[in-house]
């Protein structure tokens, strides 16, 4: 491996990609050498973004002619699977966006081609690099607010259109095939990721419901609610492409045993606990502001780099096995909505 790091930019139709691209050109140890893509515009764009003057209309024609350590994937969901086994068999290491497939099938192949070539698979959630998030965690795990017993995460907003997603991105967010679903595919993704994380285990049994309520134009679910049932607790993944105006609280909202932690939309976190033997008559509430998150635990391009470097090994939520279950709960969510009823887990 080179002192710098090259990365080849696999698909640029995901909107998140421009974000994570001025990430990486952040990193002194890495160079953005190359991007393929098939959609000129979006090649053209990156080339004067980022100076990337080897741009591809193919994906295996890059990863042919490139010598690659790292993989931007940020195409749609259903070709990820292509793009990891790729880059796999020439040895890089992958970071895609999430969530990590389209559908079970996919996220399997991936996990396959993962450990076949020995190679890094990330799914980068954004959610991750929250520090109130982060921090929520942290003061789980010192039992500030006891056992957990539900978690609940809302992603909503008035739609991909119209929050001003670019027509290469919400055009295939609206394609079933090539998202996995609609909204639930793209919000959902973020509670059932979070549930796993904070509670460390893979639900029991999931159910779930998604309808078209309002935006009559799409061919997919604009609102959908994922239940998601542990042997001790209970998860909620909400998602909504119809929301008007802020929503007050996404969350995610963990309650406690002893407590409960709600991560407000200004980055705070509010903790109720349980205080002495006055029980609930007896309330400590406060207001925390997180601390920032240190180096290496910032953004998914610096995580990545850091692991590479180190030979780390991925970890939750991020690893392609942890991603997998996300895969796992999220397939189970649509196959309860096809037949009206709870699944049960393992699928």
């Amino acid at each position: 491996m080179s002192q710098h790091l090259r990365l080849g930019v696999a698909g640029l139709v995901h909107d998140h990609v421009w974000g994570l691209l001025h990430q990486f050109s952040q990193l002194e140890n890495v160079v953005i050498s190359a991007a393929a893509d098939p959609n000129k515009p979006l090649l053209e764009r990156v080339s004067n973004l980022y100076a990337v003057r080897n741009i591809y209309y193919s994906y295996a024609e890059m990863f042919k002619r490139e010598e690659l350590d790292i993989a931007l994937v940020c195409n749609e969901n259903a070709r990820h699977a292509d793009v990891v086994e790729l880059a796999a068999e020439r040895g890089v290491h992958v970071i895609m966006e999430k969530p990590m497939s389209a559908n079970l099938s996919q996220a399997d192949r991936i996990l396959r081609a993962s450990r076949r070539h020995g190679v890094k698979v990330m799914v980068n959630y954004p959610t991750t690099w929250n520090p109130a998030i982060q921090h929520s965690l942290q003061l789980v795990k010192e039992g500030r607010i006891g056992r957990i017993f539900h978690i609940r995460f809302r992603g909503a907003h008035a739609g991909p259109k119209e929050v001003g997603c670019s027509p290469y991105f919400y055009e295939w967010l609206y394609n079933k095939e090539l998202n996995g679903a609609g909204a639930l595919m793209d919000y959902c993704c973020y509670g059932v990721n979070i549930a796993l994380w904070f509670l460390e285990k893979r639900p029991l049994r999931v159910f779930a419901t998604a309808k078209n309520l309002v935006r009559k134009y799409i061919p997919v679910e604009d609102n959908a609610i994922l239940v998601m049932e542990f042997d001790d607790a209970i998860g909620m993944a909400e998602a909504c492409w119809s929301q008007v105006g802020p929503y007050p609280i996404h969350g995610p909202i963990i309650n406690g045993s002893e407590g409960t932690i709600v991560v407000t939309e200004e980055g705070q976190l509010q903790v109720h606990q349980v205080r002495g033997l006055g029980g609930f008559k007896d309330l400590l509430s406060d207001v925390l502001t997180p601390p920032p998150p240190p180096k290496g635990r910032r953004n998914g391009p610096e995580y990545l780099v850091e692991k590479i470097l180190n030979d780390g090994e991925i970890e939750a939520p991020l690893s392609a096995k942890f991603n997998r279950d996300v895969q796992e709960v999220l397939e189970a969510g649509l196959q309860s909505i096809e037949r009206g009823t709870t699944i049960n887990l393992p699928l």
